[in-house]
């Protein structure tokens, strides 16, 4: 389910830089005054571990970030036309919206499968991956906060904060009183795409927005959700 496979090359380029596209020339054409948004991602850029800051080298070594770097650049044309366009690279965040193709989302749902006795196994590949555990409310404050600035136009919106796939399975199954060790199966094999994807959200602290929520509040928003 990765949104970073060859696949996928052309439906990020119709989805993402097409449709940036269609947005940005629309607005200059018909409501100039209009603030934009557009979705940048920390995927897009060139990652060591560090953190990353909106200011760092962009790498197009997959076609997502293919696509969203061309959308940024896309963004940044309009905005020397006289468009206010903003640019906020997000990290990972979840909310129970998530579906289950969402790693995060994924474990939660198996683990109140197992809790009801539904499902016994659940296959993971690289717990020891880290990443961000932003809440999507969280979030969108900070896409609204960015977009209400007259002087800042780009920004990482993230927690700032990375944890383990095995931290958010710790805090997940210890909800039943469960050890995931025993529940889980992981493919030593596997190649992940990054090894720590974190954002450095220094211009958003300092512009006056944080992320509030952190990962033990999350996987109980996510845990204790019904849809």
């Amino acid at each position: 389910n990765s949104a970073t496979r060859h696949e996928l090359l052309f439906e990020h380029l119709q989805t993402i830089s097409t449709g940036t596209l269609n947005i940005l020339e629309s607005a200059y054409r018909h409501a100039g005054g209009t603030k934009i948004f557009i979705a940048g991602s920390g995927l897009q850029f060139v990652n060591t571990g560090d953190p990353i800051k909106e200011t760092d080298e962009f790498s197009a070594m997959d076609v997502y970030s293919v696509a969203r770097i061309h959308a940024v650049y896309a963004a940044r044309y309009f905005r020397n036309k006289g468009l206010q366009t903003y640019v906020g690279y997000l990290f990972h965040h979840d909310s129970p919206m998530r579906k289950e193709n969402h790693l995060n989302q994924k474990i939660v749902n198996a683990v109140k499968a197992i809790e009801k006795g539904e499902e016994s196994r659940l296959s993971i590949s690289d717990v020891s991956v880290e990443k961000e555990y932003g809440f999507a409310d969280d979030i969108a404050e900070g896409i609204l906060h960015l977009v209400q600035k007259d002087e800042v136009f780009e920004a990482c919106i993230g927690t700032g904060k990375a944890y383990t796939i095995q931290k958010w399975l710790e805090l997940c199954f210890t909800s039943i009183n469960k050890d995931w060790m025993d529940f889980v199966d992981t493919n030593k094999d596997f190649v992940p795409e990054f090894k720590r994807l974190v954002s450095d959200p220094e211009t958003m602290n300092k512009s006056g927005w944080q992320s509030k929520t952190g990962i033990e509040e999350l996987a109980k928003i996510m845990l204790h959700y019904s849809s």
